[in-house]
């Protein structure tokens, strides 16, 4: 079709939008309501721009360009209007700028400074504050809310959970769980898409930064900290510097700064991970078809809290399918304070393990009571990438002129396999490598080292590899086609849950990550996150693995060292108590296991 935008006329797709054809000529219309993948609901009316022969201003975001069509995107009647729709936000917004955790990340601030909007001209009623810190990662501030109804999308339409609802009408519109509750009586799964999504400062991270400056400043506490693979492809862009800039050097010599006793990577429990999952796999693979036993397959990764808690609430049928083993966060904890700590003469007590995340339900995952291997709590405080950037800022730390430090030893080698956890596909990629590598003494045959099937941004991917040539202790899978599946986005997940549950167990090993795009997208990563970000934040990470000498877990040698000292060997009778665990069906946050166990998918 063909339409005027601003007195350039332009061919666009049959089906654009206003907003679509606008933005393809290099047109910026303001938007607050809009996401990127999702039908557009024309909520905010930021977005109204003036169109010829129309009664009234149009909404960019919901309204289809036709053939012909003129349209006037900056003129002073649409200028007007959208500064007014700001000023009736502002008039209602109990924002409390100078201290808001958003200050100038605030998208509503941003709009009133390029509309020109220097005070709030008009004074009315607010809405009625409420701050709901019922949960373990997530703050409500129902007083902040501007009503755009993004958290209702992405926590509805792109995870598929539905814990925010719109209740009330007009003015009385309140945004939140059902009946006005706080989160911790509905199913919410503590993901943080909504505090990633959320435009002002409405829902937010539960801060855990003074909690860790305390403990950085007690001497009888020897802390530690870890890095998830995520955060050097993100943690730069808190500085300035471009999505996808990887920083992990400049990111370890600035947590050094900050007077961690140690300066370790979650990377290096990614790998004691596949350790310990593919071993899972391959005996659960042995008890299904040389025992003939009945054995619950596919098996689930488990790495990803978020997915548990969705797995625990709506599908708990598939618990026993779950791998049993923990998090790389908590697996690091674990070992923190027992081989580490054993290193180095401190008792369990003594240690303190804070954790880099990009998730905000690692918040929740640390403080579950499954979570106390050493005989306490394996990691003591989470913080996001954003809240680790405010520290950094905090201490006055020039980020861009440190120089690129190294992880300490003996918890900060790495391969290349483990950086890849950060992406969707990536935990996938990783056993795929270890456990055919095992199996046939010789590397995964795909080219230019990645499995392409599983990568990218696809809501569900699938793959199948036939075993060929196998070592005669795992003569079995000869033959094999070992199918596997990959899914990210809980909405994504339901999806995929739905069609096992239809079709049988028609996969061997299933991937599934709570955020679009893995925890690249995760929701404590630096805002705005869409596909653009996603893409290059994952780029970064497939260069961060391709520049590893080691590429495969299985070589790494402080983790065969971990094994040889301490562990003894994967699924042993140490890494059982240490690194593994089981879930249980649950109703809410915080509500007690269901005391029935459920059936497991075989």
């Amino acid at each position: 079709m063909n339409i005027t935008i601003n007195d350039r006329t332009l061919e666009v797709a049959e089906g654009s939008t206003i907003l679509a054809a606008a933005r393809q000529a290099g047109i910026d219309i303001p938007t607050l309501c809009n996401l990127e993948h999702r039908e557009a609901i024309g909520a905010c009316r930021v977005c109204l721009v003036e169109v010829e022969k129309a009664k009234t201003l149009q909404a960019a975001c919901s309204t289809p360009a036709t053939e012909g069509m003129v349209v006037h995107t900056h003129s002073a009647k649409a200028r007007a209007a959208r500064r007014q729709v700001v000023e009736l936000l502002l008039s209602e917004h109990d924002g409390d700028c100078p201290t808001c955790d958003r200050g100038d990340d605030c998208e509503l601030r941003a709009l009133a400074r390029k509309m020109g909007v220097s005070t709030v001209p008009l004074q009315g009623a607010k809405a009625k504050a409420h701050v709901d810190s019922s949960t373990p990662a997530l703050t409500r501030d129902n007083g902040k809310c501007v009503k755009c109804r993004r958290c209702v999308t992405v926590c509805g339409d792109v995870q598929g959970v539905g814990a925010l609802f719109p209740q009330g009408r007009g003015f009385q519109t309140v945004i939140g769980p059902a009946f006005t509750r706080d989160l911790d009586s509905v199913a919410c799964v503590q993901c943080g898409q909504c505090a990633a999504i959320c435009p002002v400062g409405a829902i937010v991270e539960k801060t855990s930064i003074p909690e860790v400056w305390k403990a950085l400043e007690d001497p009888t506490k020897h802390v530690v900290v870890q890095t998830a693979p995520a955060i050097r492809a993100a943690l730069g862009e808190c500085f300035g510097y471009e999505p996808g800039t990887r920083v992990t050097g400049k990111m370890a010599a600035a947590l050094r700064r900050l007077g961690f006793d140690a300066v370790f990577d979650t990377n290096f429990t990614a790998d004691l991970t596949i350790m310990e999952e593919g071993t899972e796999l391959l005996t659960r693979l042995k008890r299904a078809l040389v025992d003939k036993e009945s054995v619950a397959l596919p098996m689930f990764t488990s790495c990803s809290p978020g997915w548990i808690n969705f797995a625990e609430f709506y599908y708990p049928q598939f618990l026993p399918n779950l791998s049993t083993c923990k998090s790389p966060q908590q697996m690091f904890g674990a070992i923190a304070k027992t081989y580490y700590a054993q290193k180095i003469g401190k008792k369990p007590s003594e240690m303190v393990v804070v954790s880099v995340m990009p998730c905000t339900a690692k918040k929740f995952e640390a403080g579950r009571p499954e979570m106390n291997a050493s005989g306490v709590a394996d990691v003591d405080h989470v913080l996001t990438t954003r809240e680790l950037a405010k520290m950094i800022q905090e201490a006055g730390i020039d980020f861009r002129s440190l120089p690129d430090e190294a992880m300490d030893a003996p918890l900060g080698l790495s391969s290349g396999a483990a950086d890849i956890f950060a992406n969707t596909g990536g935990v996938m990629e990783a056993a795929l490598r270890t456990a055919y590598e095992i199996v046939t003494g010789r590397a995964l045959p795909v080219d230019n080292l990645h499995v392409v099937a599983v990568a990218g941004l696809e809501g569900v991917k699938e793959a199948a590899l036939t075993i060929a040539g196998t070592k005669p202790e795992w003569a079995f899978l000869e033959g094999v086609e070992l199918k596997v599946a990959v899914a990210h986005g809980l909405g994504n997940a339901r999806r995929l849950l739905e069609h096992i549950k239809a079709k049988g167990p028609t996969y061997h090993f299933v991937e599934v990550m709570t955020c679009p795009g893995g925890c690249i997208g995760g929701g404590g990563q630096p805002r705005f996150t869409d596909d653009a970000v996603r893409l290059k934040r994952i780029a970064a990470i497939y260069g961060e693995d391709e520049g590893k000498a080691l590429l495969k877990s299985h070589e790494n040698p402080d983790v065969q060292t971990l094994y040889q000292e301490f562990l003894g060997k994967p699924l042993g009778e140490k890494s059982h108590h240490l690194l593994h665990t089981h879930y249980h069906p649950k109703t809410r946050i915080g509500a007690e296991p269901e005391p029935t166990e459920p059936k497991p998918v075989v």
